[in-house]
């Protein structure tokens, strides 16, 4: 009988995206029945995933989920998130008064690396160890006998998320420019993105969710080769036209870890975090270095100054942003639309 495996993460897109080489190794080479944990809302992300059995949702609390879980009586749970709440689902499922009938469950969490973060965040000190979080995720995984397959990341789009570019008026060949983040640090300023695509002579459609809609509507206005898609399209309708482009230019949000699934040549541009943290575009092979360039300001003492992100710039300067040279992501793109983003 094949084992059941449970993976836990409940947020959000891009580091669900980040898990999916756990979800198809453990697939593929155990054989093993596999479940995942997250947030309602981040359920699209993994709705067409062929290689789980199930995904189980949480509005707010464990307790929606708790007894079905117990239920299922699961061979491992593996903790992709590593917080409190992870740290009470597993005691409450390991400490099932069920459990007395059956043996427990084996329990595997990856490594944070808060010592390490807190040192370069806090003080400038890398001690990071040069290994990509989808790395340290496989390596929770490991016990069961999993292996790195070497293929990326994984993002399934279902019939329905196909986007006609012809019948809403897009161009067939074009820029993704997302313009969003979950934070502000991370994201170059309406008058740099505007400059950028002042400067970038091809088509381009702007990314991003509704929250970004006005933006893109400033950011691309008067300019007849942008297109302002943000909040146009669902998640999965944006990640299909990532998939569609050319080119991606984007922040270090959940849509770069989309466009890394779907093999596309990206842009990264990186604000207040930086690539040592590990998130940086996961590709297989000579991939990354073929399909990813990177803009970011090195050498400023103050960077990265959080793991996440802020709404403002702790110092008040903003040069991590402030300093980048829009003319500079311009060449970029255009040299890796040269050498292959055309079809």
């Amino acid at each position: 009988m094949a084992a059941k495996v449970l993976i836990v993460r409940f947020s959000s897109i891009g580091d669900i995206v980040l898990t999916t080489p756990v979800i198809r190794c453990i697939r593929e080479q155990t054989g093993a029945e596999v479940h995942f944990l997250t947030k309602a809302s981040f359920a699209g992300v993994l709705a067409a995933n062929p290689y789980l059995a199930r995904v189980w949702t949480i509005q707010q609390d464990l307790a929606e989920v708790l007894p079905a879980l117990r239920a299922e009586a699961f061979d491992h749970i593996i903790d992709l998130h590593g917080n409190l709440r992870t740290l009470l689902l597993k005691a409450r499922l390991f400490l099932s008064p069920a459990l007395h009938l059956r043996p427990r469950p084996g329990l595997h969490t990856f490594n944070k690396l808060n010592g390490p973060k807190f040192l370069l965040t806090r003080f400038g000190v890398d001690r990071m160890p040069g290994v990509h979080i989808v790395d340290r995720y496989l390596a929770a995984a490991a016990p069961l006998g999993v292996k790195n397959d070497g293929r990326g990341l994984d993002f399934h789009l279902l019939p329905a998320d196909a986007v006609d570019l012809a019948a809403e008026g897009l161009p067939p060949q074009y820029l993704a420019f997302v313009i969003g983040a979950a934070h502000a640090t991370k994201c170059l300023t309406e008058e740099q993105m505007a400059a950028f695509c002042q400067q970038f002579n091809h088509p381009v459609i702007l990314l991003g969710g509704p929250a970004e809609r006005a933006a893109g509507e400033r950011i691309a206005a008067g300019m007849g080769h942008v297109t302002n898609a943000c909040g146009r399209f669902s998640l999965r309708g944006s990640a299909d036209l990532i998939r569609q482009a050319q080119v991606v230019v984007t922040h270090d949000t959940g849509l770069m870890h989309i466009a890394a699934a779907f093999r596309r040549p990206i842009v990264s541009v990186w604000g207040n975090t930086v690539p040592a943290l590990g998130m940086y575009p996961y590709l297989p092979g000579e991939e990354a270095t073929e399909k990813a360039r990177r803009q970011e300001v090195l050498g400023l003492s103050c960077r990265p100054c959080s793991k996440i992100g802020y709404q403002q710039c702790p110092k008040g300067h903003f040069r991590c942003i402030r300093d980048q040279d829009p003319t500079a992501i311009v060449r970029l793109a255009e040299a890796i639309l040269a050498t292959n983003g055309r079809r």
